[in-house]
């Protein structure tokens, strides 16, 4: 049977044809617009004292939210991959800022309606929720009720929805700008390219020393070239929160993440300290890999470094499609069936090519069930490793298609958990299917990149936006000053592992702009080690675990990380065991690296 060969560019015109010049496009923004207008009409006529008898009014708007919501989510999810795949589409910018006004407007009504939700008299909210049809919807909102009691009155959070657009939004688009404008100078085979960050960022792992400290060199330099322009959109995101976040009453800059990611701080704070107390096996691993290199200690742009030169040092698209699939169908059906599905109908965009916008991600469109990923993949085994990860997001929305759309808002830090679970499965497999020593070590060596990049890197980023935060609230804090708290942060969290850091990182990293998800980090690092429990059932169970796993998604926008993990595995993530031999697995691998390479 022939292999099939896959494309390496997604297809949009099945969604909307023509681009961001899509007329069709154009007719789906405008119904969104009627839509949230007659919501606002329906609003107004809801009684002042609600009664058990009123529950279809009710039953009436929640289903009205829910299709504007799976809508807006289509369009906003439409706009970011024009964005991502041309950098320089100015028709799809203008887009995002109307998708961003409408979903602004949206937001505002449904304070209105949250509001209403929060007033009610708790006996007739009791009542409300013995209802059949309420029942399933119980956990969301009894949360929007609970979460509408720590805020301002719904005047006052309408008047910061509608400022948002032009102000706190309008700062993470005007980064979007500013970092699409940005390009790199690099000398390849005796030409001079011209690189996207994007593009820029993957030659990090250049085998050739010289060439990683040369493009270091221009990285920092293109980012420090207009730091105090990154740092007045830094300071104002912050600014704008802490104001918010001073209005109503809040002094932990950690509430509103914590509550995005149905998190305690309890969980958040023994996760950190026992990752803190266990990174010294890391910490060997780099100087071992120094020694390796030829140099006393590791700097920044040696950590994704090639040790070793293998006949599998390149992959090509196909190979790593064609070993994803292979290696999950070892786990489940479902999830083959899906990536099978994902590579044939053309929902990756993975083209090596200029113009297009850093990293990766994967975007969901809810009202045609497809999913997008977007990615850079130039060949390296590491790019397998994203193409999976993302494909487990892609996976993690497949699996919630019978779950109601209100309760498939799952958190960033249970998202990473099902994107993180399919990494693994990859990246184990290419270890143990290794044919020589050196593949293997190789191998071993990308898997512990990973370990420190979500133990060191993200926990670097945690303690610098932690502290950011704190010292804005005196005042405004320099881009001198953050260059100088981003090397304090990364040295505690590298354990002073590394001869030369990344001082412009707080400039380079999109998480800290985005305006939708604050304290973008940590989430990454729970996914991790929550994973890796999952993944340790998982060579426990076998193929019969995919039913347990695709359950566990299913719950995941229906309660918190704290219920979701005592239902399915059985553990308190509140407490040190958890975290103890999640951190263990995660460090595992430090031993055999090693051994071969001593």
């Amino acid at each position: 049977m022939q292999t099939p060969i896959y494309k390496n560019s997604w297809n949009l015109e099945t969604i909307f044809k023509g681009g961001s010049l899509s007329s069709e496009f154009t007719g789906y923004i405008a119904e969104i617009e009627q839509l949230v207008a007659e919501l606002e009409k329906m609003m107004k006529k809801w009684p002042v004292e609600f009664a058990v008898t009123d529950i279809k009014q009710l039953l009436d708007t929640l289903d009205n939210i829910t299709y504007i919501k799976i809508k807006l989510e289509q369009a906003g999810s439409f706009v970011s991959c024009l964005q991502a795949q041309n950098t320089s589409d100015a028709q799809a910018n203008l887009l995002r800022s109307k998708v961003t006004a409408i979903g602004s407007t949206f937001a505002k009504t449904k304070l209105t309606f949250e509001q209403l939700l929060g007033n009610m008299n708790q006996v007739v909210w009791d009542e409300l929720l013995t209802d059949q049809r309420l029942q399933g919807l119980s956990f969301v909102l009894n949360e929007i009720r609970n979460h509408t009691k720590e805020r301002l009155s719904v005047d006052k959070e309408q008047l910061v929805q509608g400022l948002s657009v032009d102000g706190y939004y309008g700062w993470e688009q005007l980064y979007d700008l500013l970092v699409a404008k940005i390009q790199i100078s690099f000398e390849e085979n005796g030409h001079v390219k011209s690189l996207s960050v994007g593009q820029a960022a993957n030659k990090f792992s250049e085998k050739d020393r010289s060439i990683r400290k040369d493009l270091f060199v221009k990285w920092e330099k293109a980012w420090g070239s207009q730091a105090d322009v990154f740092a007045e959109t830094l300071n104002r995101i912050a600014g704008f929160r802490l104001t918010v976040y001073h209005e109503r009453g809040w002094t932990d800059p950690l509430k509103e993440p914590l509550e995005i990611n149905r998190m305690k701080k309890e969980t958040l704070e023994t996760m950190w300290q026992v990752i803190s107390e266990n990174k010294q096996p890391l910490v060997s691993y780099m100087k071992r890999k120094a020694e390796r290199l030829g140099i006393n200690k590791l700097s920044w742009y040696d950590v994704e470094a090639p040790i070793v030169e293998t006949d599998h040092s390149e992959v090509t698209y196909q190979e790593g499609s064609q070993f994803i699939l292979e290696q999950f169908s070892k786990f489940g059906p479902n999830l083959t069936e899906f990536t099978k599905k994902a590579f044939e109908q053309e929902w990756i965009e993975a083209e090596d090519r200029p113009g297009k916008a850093p990293g990766g991600f994967c975007t969901g469109f809810p009202d045609s069930n497809e999913s997008r990923i977007f990615m850079t993949f130039s060949g390296s085994p590491g790019n397998v490793s994203t193409l999976a990860h993302e494909l487990g997001h892609a996976f993690h929305s497949f699996a919630m298609n019978s779950v109601h759309p209100l309760n498939c808002d799952y958190a960033m830090n249970v998202a990473e958990t099902a994107s993180t679970f399919a990494e693994m499965i990859v990246a184990d497999a290419a270890v143990k299917q290794a044919k020589t020593k050196t593949e293997r070590l190789a191998l071993l060596e990308d898997k512990l990149q990973r370990s420190v990049a979500l133990l060191m890197n993200i926990h670097a980023r945690f303690l610098f936006e932690t502290r950011f935060y704190e010292e804005r609230k005196a005042g405004y804090v320099s881009s001198e000053k953050l260059s100088k708290m981003m090397v304090e942060a990364q040295k505690e969290a590298y354990c002073d592992a590394l001869e030369e850091y990344h001082p412009h990182f707080w400039a380079s990293k999109l998480h800290f702009y985005i305006t939708d998800v604050p304290f973008y980090n940590f989430p990454y690092t729970f996914g991790y080690l929550f994973s890796l429990g999952l993944y340790a059932k998982a060579l426990e169970e076998g193929e019969v675990f995919e039913k347990q796993y695709i359950a566990l998604l299913k719950d995941t926008g229906s309660m918190t990380v704290e219920e979701l993990a005592a239902k399915h595995l059985s553990v308190d993530l509140t407490k040190r065991e958890f975290w103890e031999k999640a951190v263990h697995l995660a460090v595992s691998d430090v031993e055999e690296f090693m051994e071969l390479t001593n």
